[in-house]
């Protein structure tokens, strides 16, 4: 058989941010390193760390780029950072988004853009995640819609992997633990909104994604294992914050009063019940930062001038 020219398949560049992460790279980058597509980089965003990140990747991965901020912008303006110099600079035809608590299959980037590579109108994709300590066991292959909060509940979430979810298909939304995302589609509607700068910010550039008609899709070829929430922890002040705040902030930029106003209704609830647990919990710091975190999406709806009498008044 004759050997594909790399010059002849769509260039891909994988996009890995750290935030003083530097053990969390070993696995990530030598495993996105091992893989069997002929036209791709590793580029790992250092974004401000103070751990010795650039060093270390400059003398363990001399095969992977480093591009570094000097001060952390965030998850998504760390990644802007990012997609401009990959698709400005670099000519990509494809990004991959991934996170830096991962290990791969070395097929991953050849089954995104296999799947990608069907149709122009395909904007991100996204394969099988797994748990890392249960390898077996799914974390997420997609979500699904929900008629109240309309970015759902994880599909697969916790179910060991019977071969259930063995069929391509479009999905409503995805996790950005990684994704790839085309040219075309960031040319349209840009990258993430620094608006979020942590959490819902794929959530949000997803949906400008599919208001100008590009696709999400999902291929069971693309696998990866994911060390969940190892950067920031599983819950945090900071993380409760973002958490409540941001979801609201997707629903008030795209869908209409009514919608918001059902949607804010259920978040208040579930946001009083979080903080009595935390309160009882005497998580004392991450109780005030649900709250604080509802209100703030509201002051910002205000300012934005989202809000009309409709939103909170049938």
């Amino acid at each position: 058989m004759a050997q594909i020219s790399s010059n002849s398949m769509p260039k891909v560049l994988v996009l890995i941010l750290s935030y003083n992460g530097r053990e969390l790279l070993e696995d990530s980058v030598s495993t996105y390193l091992a893989n069997d597509y002929p036209n791709f980089e590793v580029v790992v965003i250092d974004n401000g760390s103070v751990d010795g990140t650039k060093e270390y990747v400059e003398e363990n991965f001399p095969e992977a780029k480093l591009i570094r901020l000097e001060k952390n912008r965030g998850y998504s303006g760390g990644f802007n950072f990012g997609l401009e110099y990959a698709f400005g600079r670099e000519k990509a035809d494809y990004v991959l988004i991934t996170n830096n608590d991962v290990k791969v299959d070395n097929k991953i980037v050849s089954a995104l853009v296999a799947t990608a590579s069907k149709d122009p109108k395909i904007g991100f994709v996204t394969g099988k995640a797994y748990y890392h300590e249960k390898p077996d066991t799914l974390q997420s292959v997609g979500k699904h819609e929900d008629p109240i909060r309309w970015n759902g509940e994880h599909i697969g979430l916790r179910e060991v992997d019977r071969g259930q979810y063995d069929e391509e298909a479009e999905r409503f939304f995805i996790d950005d633990i990684f994704m790839l995302v085309s040219r075309q589609v960031y040319e349209e509607v840009g990258g993430y909104d620094t608006t979020f700068f942590f959490q819902s910010e794929e959530y949000d550039w997803e949906a400008r994604g599919k208001a100008a008609g590009y696709k999400i899709m999902y291929t069971p070829h693309a696998k990866l294992w994911h060390k969940e929430s190892m950067t920031i922890g599983k819950q945090s002040a900071f993380k409760a914050y973002y958490d409540a705040r941001n979801p609201l902030l997707v629903v008030l930029k795209h869908k209409e009063p009514a919608f918001f106003r059902k949607y804010f209704w259920y978040e208040f609830g579930k946001t009083i019940k979080g903080f009595l647990v935390s309160i009882k919990q005497r998580q004392f710091d991450v109780a005030v930062k649900k709250i604080s975190g509802l209100f703030a999406a509201l002051r910002w709806g205000i300012q934005q001038r989202k809000f009309s009498r409709k939103h909170f008044i049938a």
